[in-house]
């Protein structure tokens, strides 16, 4: 007997060894405490995404992808995801796009809702904790996430 997949996934990735960039597997600490008692959300952490993580998100309804990032505005950004096939896809690390292209092809079908958090660090120096102000962008993605959960 199989057992039921959760409808959401939050899955994290990212270096804890690497300052800003253990966002994602920060989040998906503070989340899976914060949400024990929400039932039919699995949590997931990673160093990195590969192409494995395509069948995690079989039998999803939704799914949020959440990642440390230099690139987007403080504290966090938002932005809804679609599959494409990108230069990731042959790469060390794959973009959460590459990932949901690897599960149309292996699936044959749409991928669930993907969602990308991606939120603001500054520092990602090797053996360096989190950045104060990394945290309190984590601290307000953390809010948003809640009615994510929710919704």
């Amino acid at each position: 007997m199989t057992t039921p997949v959760a409808p959401l996934l939050v899955f994290g990735w990212g270096n804890l060894s690497r300052g800003d960039d253990a966002l994602g597997p920060l989040f998906v600490d503070s989340l899976r405490a914060a949400a024990a008692s929400h039932t039919g959300v699995e949590f997931l952490d990673d160093y990195q995404l590969q192409v494995e993580h395509a069948l995690d998100l079989s039998g999803r309804q939704r799914v949020l992808f959440v990642d440390a990032s230099l690139n987007c505005r403080a504290p966090f950004e938002v932005t809804q995801l679609q599959p494409a096939q990108d230069a990731s896809f042959t790469t060390h690390a794959m973009s959460p796009q590459a990932l949901m292209q690897v599960y149309v092809a292996l699936q044959g079908e749409a991928p669930p809702l993907c969602t990308l958090l991606a939120i603001r660090g500054e520092q990602f120096e090797l053996g360096e904790p989190p950045t104060a102000r990394a945290q309190e962008h984590l601290a307000a993605a953390l809010s948003w996430a809640q009615a994510w959960i929710t919704e």
